[in-house]
């Protein structure tokens, strides 16, 4: 799986051509001049999530990717300042991972209902419930939880990660599609959590047999997220890095794009042969981050993620686990 693609250093007032609306572009332009102009003066970087609007996704993004690719990203940057275009956790692996560093999410109130759906609480009954059986945990969840784990995944390499522990049983967290499709993968027993993604529980099978009734040949790809009928469906499962993988290997002429609806035109952008279907189940928190408040963080320095020493440095054991998993 590719990891990142840094932005090309188009002039400001070609970024968004062709992508946004004349009108919004006009007005966008002004703002992400001034967020180049921040980026320079505190040594900064925007890292972008493949769900954020293509205003930020091509206008100021200077890496972009899943989950998996900005945690790398995270752990890697020279920057002093990271600008996390992402929801809060994320912001928070990329803290765990860069103590030292400022990282700066622009609205604070950009959560995950997966997230919030365990507790470390939770993780602890759990483990007294199966003592002796490892925790892993989908990075979409805060910091205290990964802190209670033994190693976190993504939906990138979720699959890898189970499969490198010895124990015939793992605790699965907190998604339980995601789980489920592990589950499908593999020999060992998982024990799931019942945790969900607004967003992609959303889809249904039934949906995706009327995308192929109205439009003949259309390949489905879908996140495995999403509910097992619908997985059931589809022509290919992934992460959103593997969706796009997909997408350039196989060019084909028309798409459904089982995710959140952004992705879908962002990657657009770049294939311009293929026509995207979008059934457009949008994020409510990533769409909580804006051209605006990114200047805003960039401009006040705000707001900052702090993560407790202690639950820093468990944490990160989890998360730097998964990442010394071989991406392939």
């Amino acid at each position: 799986m590719s990891i990142s693609t840094a932005l090309q250093r188009t002039p400001i007032g070609e970024r968004l051509v062709g992508i946004v609306p004349d009108a919004e572009r006009f007005v966008a332009e002004t703002i992400i001049e001034d967020i180049e102009n921040l980026k320079r003066e505190h040594n900064a970087v925007v890292l972008a999530h493949n769900y954020m609007t293509a205003d930020i996704f091509h206008g100021v993004a200077d890496l972009r990717g899943d989950s998996l690719a900005l945690a790398h990203m995270a752990a890697t940057t020279e920057a002093d300042v990271i600008v996390l275009a992402g929801v809060h956790f994320m912001a928070e692996t990329a803290k765990i991972l860069n103590p030292d560093k400022t990282v700066l999410i622009p609205d604070p109130g950009a959560g995950c209902s997966l997230a919030d759906s365990i507790t470390p609480a939770d993780v602890r009954a759990l483990k007294n419930r199966y003592p002796g059986v490892p925790v892993v945990t989908y990075v979409n969840t805060s910091a205290e939880v990964k802190a209670e784990s033994d190693i976190c995944c993504t939906s990138g390499n979720a699959l890898r990660v189970v499969e490198s522990l010895e124990s015939p049983r793992v605790i699965f967290l907190p998604d339980r599609y995601l789980g489920a499709w592990v589950a499908s993968q593999t020999t060992k027993e998982i024990i799931l959590w019942d945790g969900s993604c607004m967003v992609h529980e959303r889809f249904t099978a039934a949906e995706l047999r009327d995308y192929r009734s109205e439009y003949q040949g259309i390949r489905v790809i879908a996140h495995p997220e999403c509910p097992p009928d619908v997985l059931d469906e589809a022509d290919y499962v992934g992460s959103t890095a593997g969706m796009i993988e997909w997408v350039r290997a196989e060019a084909p002429t028309k798409v459904v794009m089982v995710t959140e609806c952004s992705m879908a035109a962002n990657l657009a952008v770049n294939a311009p042969n293929t026509e995207f279907i979008q059934p457009c189940n949008l994020c409510p928190y990533m769409k909580m981050i804006t051209l605006e408040n990114i200047r805003t963080a960039l401009q006040t320095m705000t707001t900052e993620v702090v993560v407790d020493p202690d639950t820093s440095r468990r944490a990160r054991q989890a998360v730097d686990r998964m990442l010394a998993v071989p991406l392939t």
